[in-house]
């Protein structure tokens, strides 16, 4: 894992790393077809003091649980809409160094270049681990685009000033879509494919929908008094 700069930073630092590093993501296909998928989801306990972060590897095709670890952090970094890399990271970081195998591939729950720097979650994330990376979110965050058809598989582009920074995809039939895009080392056409692939009759692909699933109950079971 590199370790790319430190998290003890003011305002103007975030966003200056954010601009720096959004310029190293790598846009290149993926050749080779995954056997470890990884999902990593994150949440903050009741009192928004700490969060909790969880990776989940699961083997390809069969897309069944190989190995799960979770951190837990206490929140150092405000929250600044744009800068929710610099809160969720760092946990997220701490639950895959724990992992003792290595996966190919992540698929993050929380936006890729889908992100006002280009420097979502994903990305920052994929930057740190080197390897594909995906960013799979739940809502838009910036972004135009026409609603995709209502079957499964059926996508629509995600555009902002002029580029193209993500998808708009159903994963579900007549089920509220994902908004995907490339983290790092991928191309879009791999997103939307690898997005899919992992989904079966839920909404989020089992990789983070496993991890969102975990950090649920781990903050019940740690946190619940």
């Amino acid at each position: 894992m590199k370790q790319l700069h430190k998290w003890n930073l003011s305002y103007s630092q975030a966003i200056s790393i954010q601009k720096q590093l959004s310029s190293k993501v790598k846009f290149t296909s993926i050749k080779t077809t995954p056997k470890l998928i990884a999902g990593v989801d994150c949440a903050f306990t009741k009192d928004k003091e700490r969060i909790i972060g969880c990776a989940v590897v699961l083997e390809y095709p069969s897309l069944s649980i190989v190995e799960i670890k979770h951190a837990v952090r206490k929140l150092t970094f405000p929250y600044i809409p744009g800068l929710l890399s610099f809160r969720e990271a760092p946990v997220c970081l701490a639950a895959i160094d724990k992992l003792k195998i290595s996966p190919d591939m992540f698929l993050i729950d929380g936006q890729g270049i889908a992100h006002p720097r280009r420097l979502g979650l994903a990305a920052h994330l994929g930057l740190f681990i080197n390897k594909p990376t995906i960013g799979c979110a739940k809502s838009r965050l910036i972004g135009e685009y026409k609603y995709p058809g209502k079957e499964k598989g059926s996508y629509s582009l995600l555009e902002d000033k002029g580029q193209t920074i993500g998808a708009v995809v159903r994963t579900r039939a007549n089920v509220k879509p994902l908004f995907v895009s490339v983290g790092n080392m991928c191309v879009l056409d791999d997103v939307i494919k690898w997005t899919l692939n992992c989904t079966d009759k839920y909404r989020l692909p089992q990789p983070t929908r496993l991890a969102d699933i975990e950090v649920a109950k781990l903050k019940t079971e740690l946190f619940s008094q």
